[in-house]
């Protein structure tokens, strides 16, 4: 079992709870003075002087609550006192107004706040021992756009929504007028540890190298895995610069025949054309033996054809001849496949951020905002993971 499945299963406790139960859990592990005190003035203060912190504290939750839009937020702070005492407003204050939270929201995405609170939760988590690194997943997932839908045609500008088109894991063929959000995921907690978020025409093996660069930034890992539309040289490359390996499948569709003397999937043919054994590593080499002498065929000629000795003739492969054709562990081996199995991780973060949060109903456009606004879920899953495991070690205490 991974690290955090309970912790998991406490995410969804938490949403269950009374409100008062979750705020306290919630805001218990979140110290968000020093973001606030970052905020421009002008900012949150408003007409009545709001606490920049107890904005902050309510954008965050919003999420959380289900609250897709600053005007949903506003009738709750506004008919809500509770609500609004325990986001950090005084009795006395009134709700901050709709053009407020709009306000502040603008100015937490043009100052990377929420970057910043993203890398910072990031970073504590694997300080505490809750992300462990060893496996981080990348995928992407589509995001409808609150813009309305134009012609491709007219989809020319970087930071707006454009039209995207990528296969479920049916096959089946999805387009939608939006962006996708871009996580590295780490397998073990189901974390995010990185995120991009582009317009929809943007291919996922474009996005790959910067996705991994800002993963390094605050873990290390072992192995990053990832589906077969990240099979580009550059990523195995920029993965391999940080001491990981890349499990990727290879995508075939443009190669017409494997290399000379190798299997599509980079394993050596001994002079009969039979697919050698493979047999462990050798630093940064990887050893295969003659099939037959490892009795997985039988071959006419026996161990004679190609050595004297019983054992059988030896190659070995310089992973670092062709590092997308080449992998440790193996392509193939039963380590490859179930570190594989792993990217599915990425896939149940998405869906977790789309179904129990906000992440699939923008109400804000342009690019910037739209990052900010996935951040802001992404947030909530690294802050529940933490108050649930300083929650159960109370528990336990």
């Amino acid at each position: 079992m991974y690290i955090l499945q309970d912790s998991l299963f406490t995410l969804q406790e938490l949403l269950e709870m009374e409100s008062n139960d979750r705020f306290s859990i919630f805001f218990k592990e979140l110290d968000l003075r020093p973001y606030a005190a970052m905020l421009k003035s002008k900012s949150p203060q408003g007409a009545q002087g709001h606490s920049r912190e107890a904005i902050l504290r309510a954008l965050l939750i919003a999420p959380l609550e289900g609250y897709f839009t600053f005007t949903a937020l506003h009738r709750r702070l506004d008919s809500d006192i509770s609500f609004r005492y325990r986001c950090g407003f005084s009795l006395e204050d009134k709700a901050p107004s709709i053009s407020t939270l709009s306000r502040t929201f603008r100015q937490l995405t043009d100052q990377g706040l929420l970057d910043q609170l993203f890398n910072d939760l990031v970073q504590r988590c694997w300080d505490e021992g809750i992300i462990d690194g060893t496996t981080i997943a990348i995928d992407s997932t589509a995001i409808d756009a609150y813009e309305k839908k134009r012609p491709k045609s007219r989809c020319q500008q970087k930071d707006e929504a454009s039209w995207g088109a990528k296969r479920d894991s049916f096959g089946n063929l999805l387009t939608w007028f939006g962006y996708k959000a871009h996580l590295a995921v780490d397998t073990a907690s189901e974390l995010p540890v990185a995120i991009e978020v582009t317009p929809a025409h943007i291919t996922d093996g474009e996005i790959g190298p910067s996705l991994v660069e800002k993963a390094a930034q605050s873990v290390s890992f072992t192995y990053v895995t990832g589906d077969a539309g990240y099979d580009q040289k550059r990523n195995y490359e920029v993965v391999k610069a940080h001491g990981a390996q890349a499990i990727i499948p290879l995508n075939l569709r443009n190669e017409k025949e494997p290399p000379s003397g190798f299997s599509s999937i980079g394993t050596p043919r001994c002079s009969m054309g039979y697919d050698m054994t493979y047999w462990g590593t050798d630093g940064s080499h990887l050893k295969f033996r003659c099939p037959h002498a490892t009795g997985h065929v039988e071959c006419p000629h026996g161990t004679t054809w190609c050595s004297p000795s019983n054992y059988g003739m030896v190659k070995k492969v310089d992973v670092d001849q062709d590092v997308r054709r080449f992998s440790q562990p193996h392509r193939g081996t039963r380590h490859w496949n179930e570190t594989y199995k792993q990217r599915s991780s990425v896939e149940r973060v998405n869906s977790r951020m789309k179904d129990h949060l906000t992440s699939d109903d923008l109400h804000v456009r342009k690019l910037k905002k739209v990052t900010t606004y996935i951040i802001l879920n992404a947030i909530v899953l690294l802050a529940s993971s933490l108050a649930a495991k300083r929650t159960i070690a109370q528990n336990a205490a």
